[in-house]
């Protein structure tokens, strides 16, 4: 699978304690009418302990040059994600509470409507919520054979 390049999107939750958010290439869009999306997480991993008691969320799309919070978000042991974010534009999301990375190629809201296992992930679908932004005249973040890359 490491021949498929996907868009690279921190996805993040509002948790009663904190922030939590990590780097995923596997966000999609599943239905126009109406409009879902999916994200795939590690069944192991605490994110997707959250999203299961936590129903909204926020997927930050990032741009070419925000390759340095991919990376953040991707690192083990990470701490909470406002100090993934410092130094680097956010907001809280105005229907999830989510952090949301601007300066991305988009970045939307979502409340889980179907948890489905599958395999070591779960598969999260989300009932989009709101749109934050579009920046249609950035290229986007891609991750392609490991490595963070550039759509020209």
């Amino acid at each position: 699978m490491r021949q498929l390049a996907a868009g690279v999107a921190v996805v993040t939750v509002k948790d009663d304690r904190d922030d939590l958010g990590t780097t995923v290439a596997t966000l999609m869009s599943v239905s126009l009418d109406p409009p879902l999306v999916l994200v795939s997480l590690d069944s192991a991993g605490y994110l997707a302990e959250v999203l299961l008691r936590r129903d909204r969320w926020a997927a930050s799309l990032l741009a070419d040059g925000q390759q340095a919070v991919a990376s953040r978000f991707a690192a083990a042991g990470r701490p909470g994600a406002r100090l993934l974010l410092a130094g680097a534009a956010h907001h809280r999301g105005e229907h999830s509470e989510a952090l949301v990375v601007e300066g991305g190629v988009a970045a939307i809201e979502a409340e889980t409507t179907q948890v489905v296992p599958a395999g070591d992930h779960t598969l999260f679908v989300g009932a989009v919520l709101g749109v934050d932004y579009v920046d249609a005249a950035k290229p986007p973040l891609v991750r392609l054979r490991s490595r963070y890359r550039t759509v020209q």
